[in-house]
This record gives structure tokens, C-alpha cells and sequence, in this order.
């Protein structure tokens, strides 16, 4: 039990303080035009795609056919501030923002930044989900309000 608490003290995990925030906003573009527009704002917002899983060509091996995308973003150099701040935050970064297609609406989620890493010690740390919290927000109201170059 011992051995258990003091493992949890060394990788700096605080979930008491977690207050994860689950942000869903609705498009009012297709689905591929809203998967295109976020790949096209990330740069725009600062950031870039590291990352991408396509869980609908995933699950097409299973039969089913959905459209879920879901992009990995970020930016190596806060990357480096974070991970330099504490090494366990390789678990909320990079923003993971997930894109699917339910019903014919098209529809962006995420957890909030703050909330994913407010689970870890440092002060950067959650000064860098604070300000990430702006970023996600900014990127999706540009996804959501301007045209983007989009076709």
C-alpha cells in the first residue's frame, strides 16, 4: 500500500484537482470540409498536426462505416516546456480533438486543455493548459466562423 501512494507521489498525478471539461461544438460544414478547416487553422492558431487516427477507416475493418477523425495538435517547443516541467504530462499532450459525423451533423470535441493538465505538478504545466484552453477555443470558433480557403 505504501509502495502504491508513493508511486503516485513520484509521477506528480494529482486527479483530486482534475476538472476535465468534455467541450462539444457543433459544425455547420460537412464533415470533410470541418477535418480540412482544422488541419488548415491549426498553423494559424500557432500549432500543428502531429498525429492523425481515422477511426472510421479503422472500423470499416469491423463493417461498420462511420466518418470520426481525430487529430493529434500541438507544438513541439511548449511540448518541450511542459515535458521539461514534468515528465508525465506525455498522457494529456498532445490535444487530442476528435471530428464525427452523427445523424449528417458534423460535430468537434475535446477535453479541456486546463482540465487534462491540471492531473499534473508543475506551474508551466498549467500555465501552458491555460493557455492552450484559448487556442482550442480560437481554433474552433476560426473552423466554425470563417471560410479558411475551404472549396
Amino acid at each position: 500500500m505504501v509502495v502504491a501512494l508513493f508511486a503516485v507521489s513520484l509521477f506528480s498525478f494529482q486527479p483530486a484537482n482534475a476538472q476535465s471539461k468534455l467541450v462539444t461544438v457543433k459544425s455547420s460544414k460537412s464533415y470533410d470540409a470541418t477535418v480540412s478547416n482544422i488541419k488548415k487553422g491549426v498553423a494559424g492558431a500557432g500549432m500543428m498536426v502531429l498525429a492523425e487516427i481515422n477511426h472510421g477507416k479503422i472500423l470499416s475493418m469491423t463493417g461498420l462505416s462511420i466518418n470520426a477523425e481525430s487529430l493529434f495538435i500541438g507544438n513541439p517547443t511548449v511540448g518541450k516546456e511542459a515535458f521539461s516541467d514534468n515528465m508525465a504530462v506525455g498522457l494529456a499532450i498532445p490535444l487530442r480533438v476528435n471530428v464525427y459525423e452523427e445523424n449528417g451533423t458534423t460535430y468537434i470535441n475535446y477535453f479541456t486543455p486546463s482540465g487534462e493538465l491540471g492531473n499534473f505538478k508543475g506551474s508551466k504545466v498549467k500555465m501552458i493548459g491555460q493557455e492552450m484552453d484559448k487556442k482550442i477555443a480560437m481554433l474552433t470558433a476560426m473552423v466554425l466562423n470563417k471560410k479558411l480557403n475551404s472549396k
